[in-house]
């Protein structure tokens, strides 16, 4: 099969286009001819270029979150069978389920090739008729976001929502459970053209946080009370402080990503007297997946594509990504050739 090889880390050309044997599924497997999988800023460019907090074994095949149909099934598996189309996710650890999940493209080798191996409980199912590009952003993001909002940020219907980066990969879907679980939402982004992709994707207002004060717009916007949940999953030192100043008394801000550099200032003093959470961490919740799913095959919750590349232009996809010139997710397919 063809895959993208890592045998060195360093920037997109280390990308390399290559024959490799393809996998064969063991007990408890099955092997997915691979048909969409995303490029994500931490878990793929990081680790590429060998700045990820956990270091992988060279060589190894980048992607975690790919999608596509079981063409094989190896022994003792009986909840899968050939035919059927799956997003792969990640599993419990094979010897110790206390341990840490495993993350294909991390612990395993990943989705940046035509085939991948997996454990059969490693993988769930997509519904007929949702494109596997769709299946492979709502299954990435869409349980963060409902553990984000649900569990860590406590959204009841009615609350204000602030999503930051709110056209990116993980915003563009918040903003949409947040609107299925009845809160109203502001998107803030740091152009007017993602702004403008927030609101055509149900938030109810909008800031660029590049342009407008993003502090006084929040509180114009909710009559001087905050917002009860900020989704703030950038971590920029110039734009997070305004972000936590943009809370209600008693709010959350939740986060699980530091794209912006992740080194930041809080003003304690704001967060104690108005009794405020900072809460880190991603997860998910029993049941979300398979909601998301179903919303997504419903039309309910839409997948914010920019493109869809073949997999040999990996490299040129990956200096897209770092140069953030897009707006939305670029997604590999293997099956492409142009």
């Amino acid at each position: 099969m063809k895959a993208i090889i890592l045998r060195e880390h360093g920037g997109p050309d280390v990308l390399r286009y290559e024959d490799t044997p393809t996998p064969e599924p063991q007990a408890g497997e099955v092997l997915v001819k691979v048909h969409a999988v995303s490029v994500n800023r931490t878990l793929d460019l990081a680790v590429r270029a060998g700045t990820y907090a956990r270091k992988v074994p060279l060589p190894h095949v980048i992607g975690t979150d790919p999608s596509g149909e079981i063409v094989a099934v190896g022994a003792n598996v009986t909840d899968r069978k050939v035919g059927d189309r799956v997003a792969v996710t990640s599993w419990a650890h094979p010897t110790d389920p206390t341990q840490s999940l495993q993350i294909p493209g991390i612990h395993t080798w990943g989705g940046y090739a035509e085939y991948i191996k997996v454990p059969a409980a490693g993988t769930k199912m997509v519904p007929a008729g949702l494109d596997f590009a769709t299946a492979t952003v709502i299954a990435r993001h869409a349980p963060t976001a409902y553990f984000q909002l649900q569990t860590q940020g406590e959204v009841r219907a009615g609350d204000w929502v602030l999503v930051m980066g709110a056209s990116g990969g993980l915003g563009s879907i918040a903003v949409q459970v947040a609107k299925l679980l009845g809160a109203k939402v502001i998107g803030a982004a740091g152009a007017d053209d993602r702004v403008a992709q927030a609101i055509e994707l149900g938030a109810d207002a909008g800031v660029n946080y590049r342009k407008d004060d993003l502090t006084a717009e929040v509180r114009r916007i909710t009559d001087g009370k905050g917002v009860a949940i900020v989704l703030e999953n950038i971590g920029d030192p110039d734009i997070f402080p305004k972000a936590l100043k943009s809370l209600a008394r008693g709010g959350r801000l939740v986060t699980a990503g530091g794209h912006g550099g992740g080194q930041v200032t809080i003003d304690i003093n704001f967060l104690y007297l108005n009794q405020n959470r900072i809460i880190g961490g991603t997860g998910a919740r029993p049941g979300t997946f398979e909601a998301a799913m179903d919303a997504a095959g419903a039309g309910k919750l839409k997948a914010n594509i920019d493109r869809i590349m073949p997999l040999a232009q990996a490299a040129e996809a990956h200096a897209l990504v770092a140069a953030r010139d897009i707006t939305g997710k670029v997604i590999l397919d293997p099956t492409k050739t142009a």
